[in-house]
C-alpha cells in the first residue's frame, strides 16, 4: 500500500510540474501576466490567473472597477443614517484568490508594504482586511502598470 501511495504521489507530481510549465508559457506569451511578474511576490500561477481572468483592460472604466472585478474594494452601502459597505456578488473569485495571495506574498517580501499592512493590523482590521486594503493599493498600481506600459519599480522610503 505504500509503494502504491508513493507511485501516486510521484504521478501527481509530474502532473504539477507539467502544469507548471504550462502556465508558465502561458505568463510568457502574455504581456498582462509579464508585467505582473515584476511585482515582487507575484509567481507565476498568480500572475497568469489575473492575466486570465482580466483580460483586456478596455473592460473596464478605470481602475475602481478593476478593484470592484478583483474584490479589493467593497460597495457602499449607506442609507440613511446607516453607514457602512458590503460585499459585492460580481467578484472574480478566481482573480480574488490570485490577488490575495499575490498582495499576502508581497507584504512578506517588501518592507514598506509590510509597514502599511502593520498599520491595518494596529487599526485593528483582520489579517484578510489589511491584505484587502494593501490590495486595493496594489490594483492602483497595476493599473498604472498596464495603461502606461511599464514595469514595477520599488521606490526606497523616504526617511
Amino acid at each position: 500500500m505504500i509503494v502504491s501511495d508513493a507511485r501516486r504521489l510521484l504521478e501527481l507530481i509530474g502532473q504539477i510540474q507539467q502544469l507548471d510549465a504550462r502556465i508558465e508559457a502561458f505568463a510568457a506569451s502574455s504581456q498582462i501576466a509579464t508585467r505582473l511578474r515584476t511585482i515582487t511576490g507575484f509567481g507565476p500561477v498568480c500572475s497568469a490567473t489575473l492575466a486570465g481572468e482580466i483580460g483586456n483592460l478596455e473592460r473596464f472604466g478605470g481602475e475602481s472597477s478593476l478593484a470592484l472585478y478583483v474584490g479589493m474594494t467593497r460597495l457602499d452601502n449607506s442609507s440613511g443614517q446607516y453607514t457602512g459597505t458590503k460585499n459585492t456578488r460580481q467578484v472574480n473569485t478566481h482573480a480574488r484568490a490570485a490577488m490575495m495571495t499575490a498582495a499576502a506574498r508581497h507584504i512578506n517580501f517588501t518592507p514598506q508594504s509590510k509597514a502599511y499592512y502593520d498599520k491595518k493590523r494596529a487599526e485593528g482590521k483582520s489579517h484578510n482586511q489589511a491584505v484587502r486594503a494593501f490590495g486595493r493599493h496594489l490594483i492602483r498600481v497595476i493599473w498604472s502598470m498596464l495603461k502606461h506600459d511599464h514595469d514595477y519599480v520599488l521606490k526606497d522610503s523616504v526617511a
